[in-house]
């Protein structure tokens, strides 16, 4: 990779899924799973849980824009999570698991918005899309324990075999160029 890098914040649901796709894209350095968008400082899991401390759960992926682009990034995102339910990815329900664009510049805003109206306009979704497009603020990594959750865990949480694995082996599939 070149020694350039650039960083897109996502949120589309439970991180563990989530980092589990971003982690075998080609030119990706990086994937932290983490919190971001609320008001509490240094949040715990336990506390986002509750949904009161307003972060969402999210990836801070660090890539090589000559290898990856943020168009291609986006692709992925929408290609990977429902971004038409408010709050829910399947049985996850709750303000932390909304589905959000979290830009760190006026092009990934600019492309965050195209995409999400050019989405919708092609009926692409059979509901409206709800994600949230908003200017990065801050991010908390996660626990430990969370990063890299599924490479770690697969063999021994039925929730990695049963929820996880078809999302990364979908993923694979339909990805397959992008792999590393």
């Amino acid at each position: 990779m070149s020694q350039q890098t650039d960083t897109a914040t996502f949120a589309n649901g439970c991180f563990w899924c989530t980092e589990a796709i971003f982690q075998d894209v080609k030119g990706v350095s990086s994937v932290t799973s983490g919190y971001t968008d609320g008001q509490t400082k240094n949040p715990t899991y336990k506390e986002v849980c509750t949904g009161n401390t307003g972060h969402a759960e999210a990836l801070q992926i660090v890539y090589d824009p000559s290898v990856i682009s943020f168009d291609e990034l986006l692709e992925i995102f929408w290609k990977t999570h429902d971004p038409t339910t408010l709050n829910r990815q399947g049985g996850d329900v709750g303000t932390q698991y909304r589905s959000g664009v979290y830009y760190h510049n006026t092009a990934q805003k600019e492309k965050a918005e195209y995409y999400k109206q050019e989405l919708d306009k092609s009926g692409a979704f059979d509901n409206p899309i709800v994600t949230e497009i908003k200017p990065f603020t801050v991010f908390y990594p996660a626990e430990a324990y969370h990063q890299s959750y599924f490479n770690n865990n697969e063999n021994q949480n039925p929730y990695c075999t049963m929820v996880i694995r078809p999302k990364v082996d979908k993923f694979r599939k339909v990805f397959k160029d992008k792999l590393k």
